[in-house]
């Protein structure tokens, strides 16, 4: 390839090489060998995970959304639209896609293979775009087809996200479904964790409506053990899902943090949340560094302080549920002064780097490195100040480095715990549950769990707890086996199912009928009513092989060279800085527009099933593979080889670019 002295100053902007300069070495000593351009090996292919979907905790099928989103898959329905056939293929196993595309982190970006290239691809922004669309054109959840009511009935202890995924995929499978909450609203973290500005209400509403729609019922401000017992449920209901996730916050272990103006970041959140907390001390400090901390950090920035505010509107007692604050002072309200402690260095925060950028450029004191020893109070039992003292490289406090920082309010951000009241049997001691693979909690049959109570994690993560103790529960309720769970433990896009949607499914297989074997051949044994010249049969498909359970594909199996730079389409974000970010609550993320979101699906490589782009064909050079013709052509079937011709060469597997072709047959 050709390139300017410019070019070659920007080696980020060159397509990918496989062999670098001065590089000469075999791959591997299986190349070394290769004998006169020939083995005894042909081109199977072979459907594995790509490494996105690997990463997802929700475990969508990110590929599968992708390809249709880009054209490469058509809708099979009669008149329905790419942007709805990609968001029904996402919802299969999150039907959070607008709000999860808004605050994942996305996992599944740092696993994408395409970093190899210039960037991932925008799978977030793509997500939320389809997220949007659907609510945008009102699409509803139906039954699948030929789903009926089974009579079971399973009681879901907890109406956040991990509750809701599976009242969501228990229902698509015919199930009744009740959902307890304590709450006055569903949503769990989502409504109650995370600020408004940043998972919209109206967003939320919409897609946790669309769940109930399906006929999931809903008992609210019920608590168990309060209002109703455990073994009253279970008396009732042929199984229970505890999905009660971890909204106790966790208090500060050091002395002081019993001050009436001490908090935890669940609080916080929550008085904000439910709209009851307006404003805030001058001085608020935060003791974090995951993203729950830069939460409430912005909001305390967004709620400011009122000079001459009255000692019972203070912000502790709001959060203690006291009080709420007047709207109308709240208009009087000035910037507050925060600042958020973080044992880690900043470049080494758990949050996500760019909500840091973004605290930062709003004015937020971010202190690295340091860790809180003690609460400084005031002679009337209140804290003023957070002493904290520097760590050294083992993360130990140095003697000698202790600073106080002034603080009106004080605010823990450092883990969540579970409220146990009334689920006391299931408190494993570390406050949490335990569970086996498959969710169930050992020991108590029919009683399933997912989401923060099982392991404090993302949104996705309850997602796809839900998703998969639903396929635990659905098991159990069936008196089926319920198994081992699979390696790789995600949605794939299935290509039995495509042939089925596209009218090209297998025929049905029959074995042969002895009496025309002996009229053929003259003599029949028992083997020869079997499997018979397999590669023309209508039964099977021939030449592949599914691993998508049980294998991620890397990066150093697809022909990189195929891909040429390709900027990522970025989302708008309106960033704000000290001055403006006084009562901004308005979402400040854009999605992309229809022309963008698929251009950003282009960027996907599809790792691991064949995207048609005739490299196999091109360069074969024997002519063995071919083009499927038209009539039987369908994604993941668009090549095929004829086997007389091969002799093996490697060099369709050599410049597939997304590995689907491996040289695997006659091993």
């Amino acid at each position: 390839m050709s390139v300017s002295p410019d070019q070659m100053n920007k080696p980020e902007n060159l397509n990918f090489r496989r062999y670098k300069e001065g590089k000469n070495e075999y791959r591997s000593w299986q190349d070394k060998i290769f004998d006169a351009g020939w083995t005894h090996k042909c081109p199977e292919y072979v459907l594995s995970t790509p490494p996105c979907q690997g990463s997802c905790p929700a475990g969508e099928d990110i590929r599968g959304y992708l390809n249709i989103v880009r054209g490469m898959e058509k809708p099979t329905v009669p008149g329905m639209t790419w942007q709805e056939y990609a968001w029904r293929r996402l919802t299969e196993a999150n039907p959070f896609p607008a709000v999860m595309g808004r605050v994942c982190p996305a996992p599944c970006e740092s696993g994408c293979n395409r970093n190899e290239l210039e960037d991932h691809v925008g799978i977030n922004s793509v997500e939320h775009f389809l997220g949007d669309y659907a609510i945008k054109n009102n699409l509803k959840f139906s039954l699948p087809e030929g789903v009926v009511a089974t009579g079971k009935k399973v009681a879901i202890i907890g109406g956040g996200p991990a509750g809701l995924a599976c009242a969501y995929q228990l229902r698509m499978k015919g199930h009744a479904v009740t959902v307890f909450d304590e709450h006055e609203f569903l949503g769990g973290m989502m409504r109650y964790g995370i600020p408004g500005f940043r998972t919209p209400r109206d967003v939320l509403d919409a897609e946790i409506q669309r769940i109930l729609d399906l006929g999931v019922e809903v008992k609210l401000k019920m608590h168990i053990g309060k209002d109703i017992t455990f073994d009253q449920i279970k008396q009732d209901y042929d199984a229970v899902f505890l999905g009660m996730g971890a909204q106790a916050g966790k208090p500060l272990p050091i002395e002081g943090f019993d001050a009436p103006n001490c908090v935890t970041a669940m609080g916080f959140l929550r008085a904000f949340n439910e709209g009851r907390l307006k404003y805030v001390g001058k001085r608020v400090v935060v003791i974090g560094g995951g993203d729950t901390s830069i939460d409430v950090a912005t909001v305390a920035r967004r709620l400011g302080h009122i000079k001459h505010a009255k000692p019972t509107d203070r912000a502790e007692h709001v959060i203690a549920g006291q009080v709420a604050h007047d709207v109308a002072e709240a208009s009087a309200k000035e910037g507050a002064e925060v600042v958020l402690c973080s044992r880690a260095p900043i470049a080494k925060m758990n949050a996500n780097k760019h909500e840091i950028e973004e605290a930062l450029a709003e004015g937020i004191v971010i202190r690295g490195g340091i860790t809180p020893v003690a609460v400084v109070k005031s002679a009337d039992g209140h804290a003023i100040a957070l002493r904290v003292a520097t760590l050294d490289d083992k993360g130990q406090p140095i003697a000698g480095t202790e600073t106080d920082i002034e603080a009106d309010l004080i605010v823990s951000a450092i883990g969540q715990g579970v409220d146990f009241t009334g689920l006391e049997q299931f408190n494993n001691g570390k406050g949490l549950v335990n569970a086996d693979k498959n969710y169930q909690v050992p020991g108590q049959k029919g009683v399933f769990v997912g989401g923060d109570v099982l392991r404090p994690h993302l949104l996705t993560t309850a997602v796809g707890h839900g998703s998969i103790a639903a396929e635990g529960i659905d098991r159990f309720l069936k008196n089926e086996e319920i198994g081992k769970r699979p390696k790789v433990d995600v949605h794939y896009w299935d290509l039995l199912r495509k042939q089925v949607e596209t009218g090209k499914a297998p025929e049905a297989f029959h074995t042969l009928n002895k009496a025309d074997v002996l009229k053929a051949e003259g003599s029949a044994k028992e083997i020869d009513l079997g499997v018979r010249g397999s590669d023309t049969a209508k039964f099977a498909v021939h030449n592949f092989e599914n691993r998508s359970d049980k294998y991620v594909i890397p990066h150093n199996e697809l022909f990189l060279g195929h891909f040429t730079f390709n900027p990522r389409n970025v989302r708008g974000f309106t960033m704000l800085n000290a001055e403006q970010v006084l009562g901004h609550f308005e979402e400040r993320l854009e999605a992309l527009d229809d022309k963008a979101v698929v251009a950003e699906a282009k960027r996907c490589m599809s790792c691991g099933l064949c995207f048609e782009c005739d490299n196999c064909v091109i360069y074969c050079p024997q002519t063995a593979v071919k083009k499927t013709p038209k009539a039987q052509t369908m994604t993941g079937r668009y090549v095929y080889t004829d086997y007389a011709r091969c002799i093996g060469c490697h060099i369709c597997a050599d410049v597939c670019p997304t590995g689907y072709i491996k040289m695997g047959l006659g091993e």
